[in-house]
C-alpha cells in the first residue's frame, strides 16, 4: 500500500517588515501539505497501525520534505522545522499521530533537512477547510528561543472525512527581530523573586 495523494499544497511567507519597518534579516517560512486517503478509513478500530505506517509515512515524508527544502532555497537554508496532521472526521486522532510521530516520518524529515532536534508538532481532527497552526523550532538547538514560531496551514477542501492532511513546515530563520534572549542563558527565576501584584500573590498562596 502506497500513499494515495489527492493533492499537495505549498504555502510560502516572506517576512520583510514589522510595524512598518524593515526586519534585520528577511525570513521565509513555508509549509507543504499533502492530502492523502486515510488508510484506516471505514475499518473501525484497527488494533495495530504499524503496517500502514511503514507503507505510507516514508513516501509522504520524502515528498513533503523535498518540496519544503526546495521552497526554502536548499537544505542549508533550513534553520527551523515542524510537522502536523489533520485527520478527517471519519478517522481517529491516532491516525494523524501515526503518520507523523514515528521514525518513518520524523526521522526522514530530520535527515533530509540535516536536523538533530526532536521535531515539534501539532495535530487535530476537523472538517474540511480547518486551519491548523504548525509550530516550529530550531532544527539543531531546540532551546533557541528566537526560532520559536508558527505558520498557519489551511486546505479549503481537505481533509474530507476519509482523508488526512499531513504537513511538513520550515523556516530560513527565527522570528523577525527576535530579541527576548535564549532559554540556555536565562537566569534562575523563582516565584518569590517576581514583582507580582499583592492580589496575585495572595491567590497563589491559597492554591498551594
Amino acid at each position: 500500500m502506497s500513499a494515495q495523494i489527492r493533492k499537495v499544497c505549498t504555502i510560502v511567507e516572506d517576512l520583510h517588515s514589522e510595524l512598518g519597518s524593515p526586519v534585520a534579516t528577511p525570513v521565509r517560512r513555508a509549509a507543504v501539505a499533502a492530502v492523502i486517503a486515510n488508510p484506516w478509513a471505514g475499518r473501525g478500530v484497527v488494533a495495530t497501525l504499524d503496517d500502514e505506517v511503514v507503507e505510507v509515512a516514508p513516501s509522504v515524508a520524502h515528498q513533503l520534505t523535498s518540496r519544503l527544502v526546495d521552497a526554502l532555497g536548499g537544505v542549508d537554508r533550513v534553520q527551523a522545522f515542524g510537522k502536523a496532521a489533520i485527520v478527517g472526521t471519519g478517522g481517529e486522532i491516532e491516525h494523524a499521530g501515526a503518520l507523523i510521530h514515528t521514525p518513518y516520518f520524523g526521522n526522514l524529515l530530520r535527515e533530509l533537512t540535516e536536523g538533530e532536534s526532536i521535531i515539534v508538532f501539532s495535530d487535530d481532527r476537523a472538517d474540511a477547510g480547518a486551519s491548523l497552526t504548525v509550530p516550529m523550532w530550531h532544527k539543531l538547538h531546540a532551546a533557541t528561543r528566537s526560532h520559536y514560531q508558527t505558520i498557519a496551514v489551511r486546505v479549503p477542501d481537505a481533509p474530507r472525512a476519509d482523508e488526512i492532511v499531513v504537513v511538513a513546515a520550515g523556516s530560513t530563520g527565527g522570528r523577525p527581530n527576535a530579541r527576548i534572549g535564549d532559554r540556555s542563558s536565562d537566569p534562575d527565576v523563582r516565584l518569590a523573586d517576581l514583582p507580582l501584584d499583592r492580589h496575585i500573590n495572595n491567590s497563589l498562596e491559597r492554591v498551594r
